[in-house]
């Protein structure tokens, strides 16, 4: 029998266990099928305090989505887009247990005992453990010889919150008006599911490693240091050079710790369109604490002290006071909000921005070794012919992750004008020299260099007499600038 039918007969016979079963909620659903089940909108009446933990709404007042309603019905389009099977009922057509009604085109279970049995027979505990509403199903019955837990495969499962359907439905509850929305300017959210890299993906220091660890840590044991009096904790500040990963560590811990990643670039509050800056500030932690748990990245922390010292308009010196006092009154513990700031200036951080943090986590540009490793993971699936991963560390002293990102580019990039797909280790040492040309052009001051150097056939080498060259020591703030890197 296909893996086909396999996704087709777990997703047709959750839904029929899901729907019965009263006990379970949408938490015990796997994300594929919430999405697709999803109705919208928002229920502002929050559940009691007994039914608070299991949907995901809470007492006092927390807005909750409306959630997934009861029965849930199997159609070709439903399974479809829960299972990626192009033509679900032909996959499981010919099984004697299923059925599908001509007229709604409704797929169901014609004999859902000789189903269950069919479905144990082929899936492994690691299948059921992803699907926390069949795990508690076959745990439940004793004639299935299963390993499993319903509370094993809850923690397993992604919660709810983290899904971008609810994301969504709280966004659009709380931006109720046309003035709120430009709030939307400020911040970028993104679930855990949009996030394409893992912390595994990452190449990072003892020290940093150490330092996630302690926080992983800490959001599990929140209750206990919340019972200790220990609340001044889950204040990060990344501090490094640009492209050494400080927002591509914090989105992956997004993503493997299940939360929601809500983004803010300090610089973005001058925009002359975003209306009261300390107002949107204010809103900015608002819904961090609405989405919460999540992580608050705030980028461009230098931003903070730039303008506290700079005679910028009062309006945004107040937005910064507005920043710095809501940092205070933010908490991991209290509030299930994990706050990471980010700059790549620390030099420009006062005193007022330094004690708001609670832990400082270096991202220095990669050593020897560190290259080596980051070279091993971003070509883990390419195709090189003679790979020497060491020698290119070598030869790309002072560069970052997001620098050696950019060199495999410009590799990939070159074998395909020649109708390639493999590269080779001199289509490695060529990209690496044609970066280091390109950062010269970059970091050439113009009014002192050789002009004739940005013209065809100008001697690029009389332009770099002056240290431009390819003194690796220099800083590579280079205009791709994005911090997607290891």
């Amino acid at each position: 029998m296909s893996d086909a039918a396999l996704e087709v007969v777990e997703f047709v016979l959750t839904a029929s266990v899901y729907s019965e079963d009263r006990t379970l909620d949408e938490n015990d659903l796997p994300p594929a099928y919430r999405r697709v089940y999803w109705t919208g909108g928002v229920d502002d009446e929050a559940g009691d305090d007994d039914d608070a933990g299991a949907d995901g709404g809470t007492a006092g007042g927390r807005a909750r989505p409306a959630g997934i309603s009861r029965p849930l019905s199997v159609t070709e389009q439903t399974a479809r887009e829960a299972t990626g099977v192009p033509e679900p009922w032909a996959a499981i057509s010919d099984l004697m247990f299923t059925e599908r009604d001509e007229f709604s085109g409704t797929i169901t279970l014609a004999e859902r005992g000789m189903a269950e049995r069919w479905f144990a027979d082929r899936a492994d505990d690691d299948r059921l453990l992803e699907n926390p509403t069949l795990a508690k199903h076959f745990a439940d019955h004793e004639e299935f010889d299963v390993d499993v837990s319903h509370d094993d495969a809850r923690e397993r499962n992604r919660p709810i919150r983290a899904d971008r359907v609810w994301i969504d439905a709280l966004l659009e509850q709380y931006f109720d008006d046309e003035e709120d929305e430009e709030m939307l300017d400020l911040v970028d959210v993104r679930a855990p599911e949009e996030v394409d890299m893992s912390l595994e993906d990452l190449v990072l220091t003892a020290d940093q490693e150490n330092e996630l660890d302690k926080i992983a840590k800490a959001i599990e044991h929140r209750d206990y240091l919340s019972q200790i009096g220990l609340r001044e904790i889950g204040k990060l500040l990344f501090v490094g050079p640009p492209g050494t990963g400080k927002t591509s560590t914090a989105q992956a811990l997004a993503q493997d710790m299940d939360l929601p990643f809500v983004e803010v670039k300090l610089s973005m509050i001058t925009s002359q369109y975003l209306g009261e800056t300390a107002k949107n500030v204010d809103k900015t932690f608002e819904v961090a604490k609405r989405l919460s748990p999540c992580i608050l990245f705030i980028d461009e922390f230098d931003f903070v002290a730039k303008t506290r010292r700079s005679d910028e308009h009062a309006a945004l010196k107040r937005a910064v006071n507005t920043l710095l006092k809501s940092i205070d009154n933010i908490s991991l513990i209290e509030d299930d909000v994990l706050l990471i700031g980010a700059t790549n200036h620390p030099d420009q951080l006062d005193a007022a921005a330094w004690r708001r943090f609670d832990e400082i986590v270096n991202f220095p540009k990669p050593d020897y070794d560190m290259r080596a490793d980051i070279l091993r993971v971003i070509t883990r699936q390419m195709d090189i012919e003679e790979f020497d991963p060491q020698f290119i560390a070598e030869i790309t002293d002072g560069l970052t992750g997001s620098d050696l990102r950019m060199v495999l580019r410009e590799a990939v990039l070159e074998a395909l004008t020649e109708d390639r797909t493999s590269l080779t280790q001199d289509d490695l040492v060529n990209a690496v020299k044609e970066f280091e040309e390109r950062d010269t052009l970059k970091n050439m001051d113009m009014m002192e260099g050789d002009h004739d150097a940005l013209v065809a056939g100008g001697d690029l080498g009389g332009a770099t007499d002056g240290g431009h060259g390819h003194d690796h020591d220099h800083d590579h703030d280079h205009s791709h600038g994005h911090d997607h890197d290891h």
